[in-house]
């Protein structure tokens, strides 16, 4: 492929995978060998003796005294085919919250497995995650083949192992690699160790993988509105333009919407992008709309293109928890849908993810820690959800604590595959 790097595709990824898998120096390795770490860096690290490549990733002060990853640390590079955004997200199973953050709006998720202890809670526990807020690709690298000497079969066992969790959970296109991150094998370069391997560089996957927009409703157009924006023309001529992401689309000038919860429907008259008219809008676009009828268009309504989002104040969930604090059934909540933000009940709690059986089961008694259940919220005022497979950004929400504002958990709109204890798939 060729081209300036404006025209090449942006790939947003997150590494994933439990304490000591080799996350960060995976990262580091990935940027060392594309040639994305700058000379004073490498020289840095370099100065101490031995080149610490988690160190690349790996910046906070706690970070560094634990030598675990803490937050979630964004990194950019760039090949000659490809962009890259990459996230790497905690592998502590105290920091899933911010493993969900990292993972929400990728295109692959990089889950590590260590070839010695193969799968673990966590690898489970972030593939149901991967599988939940539907990331398109995940690449499951099988990491420190060096210290199982690189044999084919450890590396097969661990495959089949990975794979028989990822396709129960519902895992989008699971394509396995043998990899050393520490020894440089098979992340950019092939290795000449493991020449039983005929598969892609996890390099190359990332390069080779198909971009799908992550915001999708068959063409349908959404946008929160974010804020209102008054415009005096003068002689008291007073407009108004409604600012907001385009999530799904696109949206053209003279595009028919619907305002929601209102219902009106109206015209768009104008759209604008960084102070600029502009015809059309595609996902991702920060925007003002300019509609030509005066509607009643206020923070955290939805601007759709028809066929609009069904209201509703009763949705079926599965929630993923990032707060200690138990929610329990009847208790009231908030849920933060998209821009707007509304009183809401956690009305019934129907099962919780066994992660041994990979199961809903029922007998969850309240969502904290790192449960992930199937829920049922019921809204004091209603809103245009969507299923999470349909759309990833109508299709989410947040559960928030009514008396601090801290985040609960987050929720994907009927994203479980509810699999029972007695159901024999």
């Amino acid at each position: 492929m060729t081209g300036t790097l404006s025209d090449v595709r942006l790939l947003r990824l997150a590494t994933a995978g439990s304490v000591d898998d080799g996350k960060s120096t995976l990262v580091g390795r990935l940027l060392l060998d594309s040639d994305s770490v700058f000379a004073d860096q490498y020289d840095a690290l370099a100065a101490t003796g031995t080149v610490d490549l988690a160190l690349l990733t790996d910046g906070l002060r706690a970070e560094r005294e634990q030598g675990i990853t803490i937050d979630v640390a964004y990194r950019y590079f760039s090949t000659a085919t490809r962009r890259f955004v990459l996230a790497d997200t905690p592998g502590h199973v105290q920091y899933n919250r911010n493993t969900i953050s990292g993972m929400s709006a990728a295109d692959v998720a990089v889950v590590l497995v260590d070839a010695r202890r193969s799968v673990q809670d966590q690898t489970r526990r972030h593939l149901a995650t991967a599988a939940l807020l539907r990331v398109p690709h995940v690449a499951i690298a099988v990491n420190k083949m060096d210290a199982v000497d690189y044999q084919a079969d450890r590396f097969t066992q661990v495959a089949e192992d990975v794979l028989g969790c990822a396709w129960q959970l519902g895992v989008a296109d699971p394509v396995v690699i043998p990899v050393s991150a520490l020894a440089g094998d098979n992340i950019v370069r092939r290795s000449s160790t493991m020449d039983w391997y005929g598969g892609p560089t996890l390099l190359e996957h990332l390069e080779r993988v198909p971009v799908t927009p992550i915001r999708s409703t068959g063409g349908a157009a959404r946008l929160s509105v974010q804020c209102v924006l008054k415009d005096d023309g003068g002689a008291g001529d007073v407009g108004r333009s409604y600012a907001g992401r385009l999530t799904s689309g696109p949206l053209a000038v003279g595009d028919e919407v619907v305002v929601l919860p209102s219902g009106r429907s109206t015209r768009v008259r104008a759209l604008g992008k960084l102070g600029a008219p502009v015809d059309s809008a595609f996902p991702g676009d920060s925007v003002e709309v300019t509609v030509a009828d005066h509607v009643d268009v206020s923070r955290g309504d939805l601007i759709a293109r028809p066929a609009a989002p069904s209201l509703v104040d009763s949705f079926r969930a599965v929630v993923c928890a990032v707060s200690e604090r138990a929610v329990r059934p009847g208790e009231h909540v908030l849920v933060k849908h998209g821009t707007r933000t509304v009183r809401a009940l956690l009305h019934e709690i129907h099962a919780g993810l066994d992660l041994a059986s990979l199961r809903y089961l029922p007998g969850l008694g309240a969502v904290a820690g790192n449960d992930i259940a199937l829920v049922t919220v019921r809204t004091a005022e209603p809103l245009p959800v969507e299923d999470h497979a349909d759309d990833r950004e109508t299709g989410s929400f947040l559960l928030l604590d009514p008396d601090d504002g801290g985040t609960l958990a987050a929720g994907m709109v009927g994203a479980a595959t509810d699999r029972r204890a007695d159901d024999p798939r």
